[in-house]
């Protein structure tokens, strides 16, 4: 594949930073809408700062948020209003996972710090039956598809990153987490591997170099 010019690289490298968005919060109201409209228990696994286990709390009734990183969990608990339905904790999702069912289970840029089939299988283990997991991952390109469609994401994040600042005085604030590493997965190895740890996952590959995971738990 040919790649774009260093230059350009480095031309798009400086708008994107003069005009970041969260490219995770960019999914967040796709994933509300893969929910109930009311529902239990809800599990935020790679919770972050808490932006969506607070938008899970407007439809839940208790939401439980699990991060490795302390920082992170310190400023989500922070931004907690404490009448909030929320709680977080510091703790590996795989091997600390606060016991119980859950109706609804999200987890967003995190499975691929993960064992990836482990994690599908532990997240399907303490799903309730009924309940949904979805997952926001990020997939690596190597087919010519995956490359025409991160080449086309280039112009669309410049653009939507425009859009989201346009008018304001500074830029707009970016919830990041933990340090991040890159995925190792194509979005073939995730579809084939997600099939083989849940029965009939809808998977789709996405803008922004991600990919959805829709599971129901019959």
């Amino acid at each position: 594949m040919t790649t774009l010019p260093r230059r350009v690289l480095r031309a798009l490298d400086r708008f994107n930073a003069a005009y970041p968005w969260d490219h995770n919060a960019h999914y967040h109201q796709w994933i509300l809408r893969q929910l109930p409209r009311r529902f239990d228990k809800a599990l935020d696994v790679g919770s972050g700062s808490g932006d969506l286990a607070r938008l899970l709390a407007t439809r839940a009734k208790t939401v439980h948020g699990v991060d490795s990183d302390p920082a992170i969990v310190a400023r989500a608990r922070e931004l907690t209003p404490a009448t909030a339905p929320v709680t977080f904790t510091v703790a590996d999702a795989l091997t600390r996972t606060p016991s119980g069912l859950y109706d609804v289970i999200t987890c967003v840029a995190t499975i691929h710090h993960l064992p990836f089939t482990d994690a599908l299988t532990h997240f399907r283990r303490h799903l309730a039956p009924g309940g949904t997991l979805v997952v926001v991952g990020l997939w690596c390109p190597q087919t010519l598809v995956d490359h025409v469609l991160g080449t086309a994401a280039i112009p669309l994040n410049a653009a939507t990153g425009w859009i989201k600042n346009k008018g304001r005085t500074a830029p707009s604030p970016v919830s990041m987490t933990a340090p991040t590493r890159p995925a190792d997965m194509s979005f073939h190895d995730v579809l084939g591997e997600a099939r083989r740890a849940l029965p009939g996952p809808r998977l789709r590959r996405r803008l922004f170099w991600r990919y959805t995971l829709v599971w129901h738990k019959r």
